[in-house]
């Protein structure tokens, strides 16, 4: 079945012209809305400018009482047949000042408004390798290139005016602040008094653009009288919520938020070090943490962050539940609801090359239920 382009090279040649373009906060995704006269698409592009999703967005001329083929043979978005747009005589072209983008809290997906009106939807379920575009305003019937909005504007509405929300309350004066403040407080009533914190660990591997969200920093709760082991926490993960979900889980909501934890009696600053690189890792690489998540690390084992002459780690197992190692009795951390939203906490244990291939075969539960026979602890030492 005919698409609309995908991949990372444009076939339209000098006849297509930018509308309008836009990156996601994250950095993760691009936004290129563009026409040739006749017709103007909208791709959803990746870090490597790989077309991810797509949709027609209108004719502007004639529609032809069938699709036209020879467009697609070029390479080009089809004219959409009479039967399948709502201004079978073409509309007007788009003004690009007049386009207002407003990108989903979780980075993923994205939706364009023109004069305050959703024209378009791209979505994190859009898929062009499979044929899935996105949802266009002016189409009236489903095609391999677009789907009506209108069909689903019920459920895009409410979404649209919530992402325009979260981004205008990230915007607003003391909003990161009064978030902090409330994760803050609630490792404190969890963990304990505070030591040191990192502030925009994430930074680190943006290259240091100040732009590139989200924030996020670390919270060091020291060892106490009842409890041996320093927590090292971080703070603004939870913010947002983690791309792609909603592909996976009916229900976002108690997946959706998370804080990343490690248990240690490792000095801070080598236990933290592990933080730089998962702190942004959801948004960065358009994926979500679950429960009993194995990552890998991207580079030689022997520059794992918490690697010692006596270990060969490469790569992390994510735990809701460490008790389900040997170890001290956790902490409950459990109780701190954003938007919604429960928040989660997911633990990190270090693991080896050969245990991540073990949960790729035979699944997470596999690995953990061998980690705790061979008694291994959630607390890194």
């Amino acid at each position: 079945m005919s698409v609309l382009r995908r991949g990372g090279v444009s076939s339209r040649g000098s006849a297509a012209k930018v509308v309008h373009a836009a990156a996601s906060p994250y950095g993760s995704r691009r936004l290129v809305i563009e026409t040739d006269g006749d017709v103007t698409a909208a791709y959803l592009k990746d870090a490597r400018d790989s077309v991810v999703g797509a949709t027609w967005v209108a004719n502007h001329r004639k529609a032809p009482p069938e699709l036209d083929q020879s467009r697609l043979d070029t390479g080009d978005p089809p004219l959409l047949p009479e039967s399948h747009v709502r201004h079978p005589s073409g509309r007007k072209a788009l003004d690009g000042e007049a386009l207002e983008v407003v990108w989903f809290e979780e980075g993923d997906g994205v939706a364009v408004l023109e004069a305050g009106d959703p024209l378009i939807v791209i979505p994190g379920w859009s898929d062009m390798g499979r044929g899935i575009p996105g949802y266009a305003r002016d189409a009236a019937h489903q095609s391999p290139f677009a789907f009506p909005l209108d069909e689903e504007i019920e459920n895009f509405g409410p979404r649209i005016e919530q992402a325009r929300d979260h981004w205008k309350r990230c915007r607003a004066d003391g909003s990161w602040a009064e978030f902090q403040q409330s994760v803050l407080g609630h490792l404190l009533q969890r963990l304990g008094p505070s030591g040191h914190y990192w502030h925009d660990v994430g930074r680190q591997l943006a290259g240091g653009r100040t732009a590139v969200s989200p924030t996020v920093g670390v919270s060091e709760r020291p060892a106490r009288s009842n409890r041996e082991f320093t927590v090292l926490s971080t703070v603004g993960m939870s913010r947002q919520r983690m791309p792609t979900v909603e592909l996976y889980e009916d229900d976002v909501a108690p997946y959706g938020r998370i804080e990343l934890a490690v248990a240690s009696t490792l000095p801070s600053q080598k236990a933290g070090s592990i933080f730089p690189w998962l702190a942004q890792y959801p948004w960065r690489s358009v994926t979500w943490f679950a429960p009993g998540d194995v990552v890998k690390w991207y580079h030689e084992a022997r520059t794992f962050p918490l690697s010692s002459g006596e270990s060969s780690w490469e790569g992390v197992l994510l735990l809701d539940d460490p008790t389900r190692l040997a170890g001290p009795e956790a902490p409950a951390m459990t109780g701190l609801t954003l938007g919604g939203d429960a928040v989660r906490w997911l633990w990190l244990v270090p693991i080896t090359g050969e245990d991540h291939r073990y949960a790729k075969s035979e699944g997470s539960d596999a690995l953990i239920r061998r980690l705790a026979q061979q008694g291994r602890s959630w607390v890194i030492s």
